[in-house]
């Protein structure tokens, strides 16, 4: 009995040790069957996000309301933030908002934040001061609070020039489209003149908060009026060509719309904000063809008729003159534009470069308006994109004057006195034409933005805490161990 006892406290012992083991593997949990989460780096704190992102709001509307694309806006936007600190960031833009929303991962909530756009202007030294906070902020230069400061400094600060210089650019721009399409010193002089009181009675308008559209048809209107009244009163000498000025004039409205920055958002694929300036654009020009053939209307009341000018002189000396012409119409429109003083010859040297391609293509090879357009766009584009990387002047400056001296003015005038005069079947297909070389001038240009953008490189293999689309570290790692192969990028969002 004795020797029993011994025998069955170690058969017990050794039942309890069982038990105690498969209770213990039991609760012991297994492999993750699904990918498992581990948390990045540090997440910024609510203060931070909301700081850059007011930031990176402000100079996003800044650069919308200049007429900058889309996609170089979003581009802007998320460059200033990744250099901030807030690599992982959406950013939405429509024509009249920018949406900006900041990931956090699983440990905090996302920011996000919205801004309307209620204004349109030209500013383009405001514009390049905000680039040069961008780049120093990148640079390490400046802190987040600092840009600020300097963007608020922006904002609130005047028009380098005073008022009146915005107005003798633009009426000197027109000056210098009457010589480049061949007219005399009274035709550039009555050009001058006309635009400048165009001009003030605009300003006028737009501090009354008239509509865009009928600020386009009473320039429209005026242009055609007051040529009519220069000619009632004997002022145009046998030879000379009176339609320049209402050309002209046509020239320096349609140089407000943002035929380039909507055909940009086209190609890049957003095609909302295009959709929606290409019904800004049709607008503004339905109300300048509405005053043009009003204009010419009255005038055939008074039976004086401001008849289309035939083909443009091509001789050495008026190619000269045109190209001479194209440069001080480019620098003009950069003046009018608050553009920086060290722009102006740059400017003027694209918009000579752009004019003399389009003349030797028309004149000396035969080439259509249309393609010979779209040739000495991409030239302003290539010059753009090359000018960026060299120097400080930014690519809107460049853009915008270069293609002045093409702006279709001409071509929309022979329409809208088609249009008035011959017929509609004529007319719409003149305006047709003046919309294809609108169309070539804008691909052309995007064209040589595209073909001279900084090539980004490829993307290395993703690590833990990265995410590829974004480049964030503060997305979510992915245990690969219980799947067996790494998850796509698509399936770690």
């Amino acid at each position: 009995m004795a020797e029993d006892t011994p025998t069955a406290d170690r058969f017990a012992r050794r039942l309890r040790g069982a038990l105690r083991r498969d209770a213990k593997r039991l609760l012991t949990p297994g492999p993750s069957t699904v990918p498992m989460l581990m948390l990045g780096p540090q997440v910024p704190d609510d203060a931070q996000v909301q700081q850059v992102l007011d930031l990176c709001m402000r100079i996003g509307e800044i650069e919308l309301s200049s007429g900058e694309s889309v996609d170089e806006v979003t581009a802007t936007m998320l460059r200033l933030a990744n250099a901030a600190g807030l690599p992982a960031v959406d950013v939405d833009i429509t024509f009249t908002s920018i949406t900006m929303c900041c990931h956090r991962g699983n440990a905090a909530h996302p920011v996000t934040t919205m801004r309307l756009v209620r204004y349109r202007t030209l500013d383009l030294s405001r514009l390049a001061e905000t680039e040069q906070i961008v780049r120093d902020l990148e640079a390490g230069e400046l802190d987040v609070r600092a840009a600020s400061s300097r963007v608020s400094d922006v904002v609130r600060s005047p028009h380098p020039y005073p008022r009146w210089v915005a107005t003798f650019g633009w009426a000197g721009l027109a000056a210098s489209i009457a010589l480049l399409l061949g007219g005399g010193p009274i035709t550039a002089t009555a050009a001058f003149v006309t635009t400048a009181v165009i001009d003030r009675i605009g300003r006028l308008l737009a501090r009354w908060g008239v509509a865009s559209f009928f600020q386009q048809a009473l320039g429209g209107f005026l242009v055609t009026a007051s040529t009519i009244l220069l000619i009632s009163i004997g002022l145009f000498p046998a030879g000379t060509r009176p339609s320049f000025i209402v050309a002209a004039g046509i020239t320096v409205l349609l140089s407000g719309l943002s035929v380039v920055s909507t055909v940009q958002d086209a190609l890049t694929g957003y095609y909302l904000t295009a959709a929606a300036r290409i019904v800004e654009i049709s607008l503004l020009s339905a109300g300048l063809l509405t005053g043009v053939v009003l204009g010419l209307q009255l005038g055939f009341q008074f039976d004086v008729p401001i008849e289309v000018s035939g083909d443009l002189p091509s001789s050495v000396g008026q190619f000269g003159l045109s190209v001479m012409s194209g440069a001080l119409a480019a620098a003009f429109y950069a003046l009018a534009g608050y553009a920086p003083l060290r722009s102006l010859p740059i400017a003027g040297a694209v918009g000579a470069a752009s004019w003399a391609v389009y003349g030797v293509l028309t004149q000396v090879f035969g080439i259509g308006a249309v393609p010979a357009t779209g040739a000495a766009a991409l030239v302003v584009g290539l010059a753009a994109g090359l000018l960026r990387r060299g120097t400080d002047t930014p690519p809107m400056v460049v853009t915008l004057a270069g293609v002045t001296p093409l702006l279709p003015g001409l071509a929309a005038y022979r329409g809208f006195y088609q249009l008035a005069v011959e017929g509609v079947s004529e007319g719409l297909v003149t305006v047709t034409i003046a919309l294809a070389i609108g169309l070539a001038l804008a691909s052309g240009v995007a064209l040589g933005q595209f073909v001279t953008r900084p090539r980004r490189r490829p993307e290395e293999t993703p690590t833990a805490g990265d995410n590829p689309s974004t480049g964030s570290g503060y997305m979510l790692a992915v245990d690969s161990d219980a799947a067996g192969t790494p998850a796509s990028p698509a399936e770690s969002k």
